[in-house]
């Protein structure tokens, strides 16, 4: 799972990055709203965690800006803010979930992760596309009830494509998504795409010249 992380304390941004690192995930962090708005404009994320108590633009602010320009991603607040007003305030803008300080990592990990299963497949612990099934738990493929070996790479290809099943992803945005800290093979996008028909389909994944690839079941 790709995250953004909108934190401006230094020490508590880096000690979730290193958290969902950890756990699997892949973080970035931006160390404002300003910054977080302008990442998000330039990559694709699958939840957002995002501090309510920054300077200049503050959570609330930056959520709001996010919902105006139909940025639809999940959001998670950080705050240490009780009030029920607020926190109404906040789900009305958007937010799909929040967290008070200071709070357990492992129930933010179960939190995020949740946000991620109901964006990708409405809260349920498995997808079916077609005769393939996925379970997000375990990470186990099926193809008509036969396990498929897919590579940790084909995996999370797969659900990046399930995620925006129907809407064009470029190479350029699979890239930017899938190897955030790495400089991917000039191929590596085709070759994935190769792999994954091999083993799911020819006509699972679709190509469209100028545009990029989509799922249509």
């Amino acid at each position: 799972m790709k995250l953004l992380i909108v934190e401006d304390d230094n020490d508590l941004a880096k000690l979730l990055m290193q958290g969902f690192r950890e756990a699997g995930h892949r973080p970035s962090r931006a160390e404002d709203g300003e910054e977080g708005l302008y990442m998000l404009e330039l990559e694709h994320f699958d939840v957002i965690v995002l501090d309510w108590m920054m300077p200049n633009l503050d959570g609330l602010e930056t959520l709001k800006a996010m919902r105006k320009k139909s940025i639809t991603t999940p959001v998670i607040m950080l705050t240490a803010k009780s009030e029920i007003d607020d926190k109404i305030e906040g789900l009305g803008w958007g937010a799909d979930d929040y967290l008070a300080k200071p709070f357990n990592f492992k129930e933010l990990i179960a939190r995020v992760e949740a946000l991620d299963r109901r964006a990708t497949n409405g809260g349920s612990n498995s997808i079916d596309i077609g005769n393939i099934e996925i379970d997000l738990k375990t990470k186990l493929v099926k193809k008509a009830n036969k396990t498929i070996n897919l590579t940790a790479k084909e995996y999370e290809f797969l659900l990046l494509l399930i995620k925006n099943r129907g809407s064009y992803l470029s190479k350029l945005t699979i890239e930017d998504t899938l190897w955030v800290d790495e400089v991917p093979r000039s191929n590596a996008v085709q070759v994935n795409i190769y792999n994954l028909r091999k083993k799911l389909g020819k006509g699972f994944i679709k190509s469209f010249k100028g545009l990029g690839y989509k799922i249509e079941i």
